[in-house]
């Protein structure tokens, strides 16, 4: 896992999210693979902010993201109503994947820290693709 990133960390993309019921065990405790759900929705909002639809690259350039690899540390827990700030940063860009870390936040504390590499595949084969070039440009 990387060094921590505190929200405000200018290189971090934040993106906010609530704590639902449906979120949650029945103790009120964010269930541990719902982190995996708040980081996929904090990825597809950073790739939004940065001009770019998955819907729209799928069917325009033929190519979409798959998750390929995931390493999760839960360090803390989050609980029902808590307003939770995920962050995405881009650690290393390869021609035809990324590897980000994605950190989930609680008023200041770190909660979850995730590893996540992202392979971009052909829609019709699943073969491993070059990522757009527009794309792979604002992964740098």
């Amino acid at each position: 896992m990387s060094e921590p990133q505190a929200p405000g960390a200018s290189a971090a993309f934040r993106f906010p999210i609530r704590v639902y019921w449906e979120d949650t065990d029945a103790g009120g405790v964010v269930f541990y693979a719902n982190y995996l759900k708040f980081f996929e929705r904090a990825r597809t909002e950073w790739l939004r902010s940065a001009g770019f639809s998955q819907e729209r690259m799928r069917a325009e350039t033929g190519v979409m993201f798959v998750v390929a690899h995931t390493a999760v540390r839960y360090l803390r827990p989050a609980r029902l109503d808590d307003l939770l700030e995920v962050t995405v940063q881009v650690r290393r860009a390869a021609a035809a994947s990324f590897e980000i870390v994605q950190q989930a936040w609680c008023e200041g504390t770190l909660l979850a820290e995730g590893d996540i590499k992202i392979g971009c595949v052909d829609v019709a084969s699943f073969r491993p693709r070059r990522i757009p070039s527009e794309i792979f440009e604002k992964l740098q």
